[in-house]
């Protein structure tokens, strides 16, 4: 049997779950598809984010708990949408919410607009109207076009 090509859940390891909640309710305007003691999901378009505490996802994981969790990750997290005026009202409405901004509006070499901004345990997110990522109704992505022209 082969895996498909899929997510189901992203889980981010936090370590001050109340107050990473309160972010993305507030701040973002999200509501929780459903929330334990010590995790909140976030149904998203065909999948689902979850925050969990960052020590007892290592233990769960079976995994050594590495340093400071503060930095870049080694990820980013991406929120796409269909027209760059899309990407500077939500620049406005994030900047207006006290929320951390890495990097201002720009438009990449190969099109689009871009900004990116910072959850309070610095994960990094991208919100991103790319012309090569189309979307359908319901913010899914349908594919990536072929970019080796690039």
């Amino acid at each position: 049997m082969k895996m498909e090509q899929r997510l189901s859940v992203v889980t981010l390891g936090v370590e001050d779950l109340p107050a990473m909640r309160q972010f993305y309710t507030d701040k973002l305007g999200w509501q929780p598809a459903a929330a334990g003691g010590d995790i909140v999901f976030f149904k998203l378009n065909g999948l689902l984010l979850s925050l969990y505490d960052r020590k007892q996802l290592a233990a769960f994981m079976n995994l050594p708990l590495p340093g400071s969790p503060i930095g870049f990750r080694g990820f980013t997290l991406a929120y796409n949408v269909n027209t760059a005026a899309e990407v500077l009202d939500l620049y406005q409405s994030l900047h207006t919410k006290g929320v951390k901004i890495l990097k201002e509006p720009f438009k990449p070499p190969f099109g689009g607009t871009i900004f990116c901004f910072a959850d309070i345990e610095e994960n990094s997110w991208e919100v991103a109207y790319n012309p090569f990522v189309p979307l359908d109704g319901q913010g899914n992505v349908i594919t990536h076009y072929p970019i080796d022209h690039l």
